[in-house]
């Protein structure tokens, strides 16, 4: 079995997970596998050797399994990394908040044995992807929380016109406009009056950043729908975000924003479902009064 393991290196505390790693599968017929600045970092600060393990150099990489150690963000880091490899992927919360990444660090010991006995399940998550009409490339064109396109200065406001399978919606006059998926419905969708969404949904939500109208409000689509945005700006110009990697465009530039033809495999735990991480990360449903 090959493991690629993903970290956020701003968190040293990753590195006592990675020493468990190493213990752990000391015995057992595992190759590890680490991106390369992880590897470098894992090199220094342990002092160790790690000559029995590989470097993930570039996109090109075979694994069984990926482990994300981190917050939401390293695990959005990591679905990038495994694209459409469709390697499932496995995320330990070092973080905060943690949806996505939603394994708790002590419990890392009781993950690794549930994936050496394939005592899991396995979840298919829809993506988000983008073009852009001048030809801009993106670095990685797909989303699996949401793509943001948001004013790019401080001043004024932006116009969104919105068509839905060729058909003009609306004009959004707000700060920004995000096309979520019912993944991203617990991200940044959530922060700005979004409803939450199962992850299982064939939806893709549309939530308005600060709308100048006050009656505007999220709308939830179907997923095989296709989105076109244009934007109007006193700058002439706005950003996008594909799950935090940001692009400033012209004005000019339209995004046509569709379902991908690939999902992300999550990793989660038996008996273990989306209500429960609402529950324990949002405190969702429970009531407090005495």
């Amino acid at each position: 079995m090959k493991i690629a393991v993903f970290g956020n290196i701003y968190r040293p505390v990753i590195l006592s997970h990675i020493e468990l790693l190493f213990n752990y599968f000391k015995e057992k017929d595992v190759v590890l596998m680490f991106e390369e600045e992880l590897y470098h970092f894992i090199k220094e600060k342990l002092n160790c050797c790690l000559e029995n393990v590989e470097i993930i150099k570039n996109a090109d990489f075979e694994a069984n399994i990926a482990l994300s150690i981190g917050g939401d963000g390293t695990f959005l880091n990591t679905a990038a990394q495994v694209g459409a490899k469709e390697i499932p992927i496995l995320g330990i919360n070092t973080g905060r908040l943690g949806f996505l990444a939603d394994v708790p660090s002590e419990n890392l010991s009781l993950a690794l044995e549930a994936i050496m006995s394939q005592n899991y399940r396995v979840e298919d998550r829809s993506l988000l992807f983008v073009e852009a009409s001048d030809g801009t490339q993106f670095e990685f064109p797909y989303a699996l929380n949401e793509v943001s396109v948001l004013k790019q200065d401080s001043s004024s406001m932006i116009s969104i016109n919105t068509h839905l399978n060729g058909e003009a919606i609306h004009t959004y006059q707000a700060d920004g406009l995000l096309i979520s998926t019912p993944t991203g419905s617990t991200a940044y969708s959530m922060s700005v009056g979004g409803p939450l969404v199962v992850p299982e949904a064939q939806n893709f939500l549309l939530s308005p950043v600060a709308s100048h109208s006050l009656n505007v409000r999220p709308l939830i689509v179907p997923d095989n729908w296709i989105i076109e945005l244009s934007v109007k700006s006193r700058s002439h110009c706005y950003q996008v975000s594909l799950d935090g990697r940001t692009v400033i465009l012209n004005e000019n530039t339209k995004l046509r924003i569709t379902k991908a033809n690939h999902k992300i495999k999550v990793i989660k735990q038996l008996n273990h479902t989306f209500f429960d991480t609402l529950k324990s990360k949002l405190m969702w449903g429970m009531d407090k009064r005495n």
